[in-house]
């Protein structure tokens, strides 16, 4: 099969969330099961853009309301990802260093939309399905099907649209509609959802196929969806949920240039020990304490604006018998004070903040445990990652934390699960991950033989969304 993934992120061209992290492996592992997968996103000023060749496929140019825009599509020429990668360059709109965060990143992405249709519309063949990840897509399945422009060329392509975050949904007020290739006005209601333009409602409704990312997310959305709970009510007949995978070759502790030292699950011991010794080492705190830490946006959906007074509770409460260290950006205000928390609680606690790839392999990989006490989690990558390298995940049963994580009080558990995102269930956790650390070592180290032994690759996964494409031919 031919598939198109269009996405706004993918790693590691591109990436703000786990979405990146998703669209960099799902075509890989599709393309090793022998289909031809391809990813489509816009071009933004990238290292890797400076750093990879790259070939002129197409030119072309299309409206954006009243504004015509000229567009070019090229491909990076060394297939070094495993898979075509095609970036969209529109002058003056995806041409910028972020991703997101413009005044005008709905025009940026609608137009994005737009030249991805019309590069598609004038391909000699049709590929085998389109899929599309999250709202800044999700009016690719309405413009197949109705816009004048595209419907004759793609509206008999399947499209599939995966949820990865159902808080974000891209809403346009009908002030600009105007800006949507034109249409039957008769079909105003495929895209609209309380009296606003909503790509994600609209995708949910005109997409072949509906997906996310874990299967309890999907039950979730049906409860607690942003306002689109009815919707994904209604469409339950063609949604299905399926956990995201991680790519097992950049997440390997055995071969991460990363790490002070490698491992696998016969040297886990050693192997944390040394890296442990490293990180703390760099951070100011005990090696020979449990350490607690968090990775992510300091973001409410994440639950980081409990962490300053849960981390400062469990110190507190368990008298300092563990150590905290945090990495992530986000809130300003939660930065200042997690900053000053370094002052107040030295030795006990410290934080990075922004984001290091480098650093972040070496705090799963140095770390005791993970803690992830969201408020939403679709999936989740980042308890996936620490099971790999034998860090216990202490994790809110939630989304798809609920769907991987199996509580150690619990048979052949190996994580920590509790049931509210609050500073007293954080804070109770961490007096379970010491007593753990402290006074079961034998369990805990069966616990991480065990958790590095659990299979989280993208082989299953990308051969459900394999399956579900074809069901879509028939």
């Amino acid at each position: 099969m031919e598939i198109v993934h269009v996405a706004a992120e993918c790693y590691p061209v591109a990436k703000a969330g786990g979405l990146g992290d998703v669209v960099g492996a799902l075509p890989k592992y599709q393309t090793e099961l022998g289909h031809v997968a391809k990813v489509v996103m816009p071009m933004y000023r990238t290292k890797f853009l400076y750093n990879h060749q790259w070939e002129l496929v197409h030119e072309g140019g299309q409206q954006i309301g009243s504004h015509w825009f000229h567009y070019s599509v090229i491909r990076e020429k060394t297939n070094e990802l495993g898979f075509d990668l095609y970036l969209v360059d529109i002058n003056g709109l995806t041409d910028r260093e972020k991703i997101y965060g413009y005044d005008d990143d709905t025009e940026r992405f609608l137009a994005f939309q737009i030249a991805v249709c019309d590069w598609l519309s004038k391909w000699q063949h049709k590929p085998d399905v389109i899929h599309c990840h999250d709202h800044h897509t999700g009016l690719i399945p309405f413009m197949c099907k109705y816009s004048f422009a595209f419907q004759n060329a793609l509206r008999d392509v399947p499209t599939v649209f995966t949820v990865h975050n159902g808080e974000y949904q891209g809403w346009i007020g009908w002030d600009r509609y105007y800006l949507i290739p034109a249409y039957d006005s008769w079909n105003w209601g495929m895209l609209d959802w309380n009296d606003t333009i909503n790509p994600m409602a609209s995708a949910v409704k005109c997409a072949w196929q509906v997906t996310t990312v874990s299967r309890s997310y999907m039950d979730e959305l049906k409860q607690s969806a942003n306002g689109l709970e009815n919707l994904f009510q209604y469409e339950t007949g063609k949604s299905n949920g399926i956990l995201n995978g991680i790519d097992t070759q950049v997440w390997d502790p055995m071969t991460d240039n990363f790490l002070a030292r490698n491992y696998d699950r016969e040297l886990v011991e050693k192997g944390k020990k040394k890296n442990k010794k490293e990180i703390c080492g760099q951070f100011g705190l005990d090696p020979d304490k449990p350490l607690v830490s968090f990775i992510g946006r300091l973001v409410g959906e994440k639950a980081a604006d409990l962490l300053p007074e849960a981390i400062s509770q469990s110190i507190y409460q368990h008298h300092g018998k563990a150590n905290f260290l945090v990495l992530g950006s986000g809130d300003p205000a939660l930065e200042e004070t997690l900053d000053h928390m370094k002052t107040q609680f030295g030795g006990y606690f410290n934080s990075y903040i922004g984001y290091s790839e480098p650093l972040s392999h070496m705090i799963y990989a140095g770390s005791d445990f993970l803690l992830m006490p969201s408020r939403v989690e679709p999936c989740g990558l980042n308890q996936m990652y620490a099971l790999r390298y034998g860090t216990v995940p202490m994790v809110r049963s939630v989304g798809g934390l609920k769907d991987t994580i199996t509580d150690f009080g619990d048979w052949q558990g190996f994580g920590i699960r509790f049931d509210q995102a609050s500073v007293g269930d954080i804070t109770y956790s961490v007096g379970r991950a010491i007593d753990l650390y402290t006074n079961r070592p034998d369990l805990h180290q069966w616990m991480r033989e065990h958790m590095m032994s659990i299979d989280h690759s993208w082989d299953s996964s990308a051969q459900q969304y394999i399956d579900i494409y074809q069901g879509l031919k028939k």
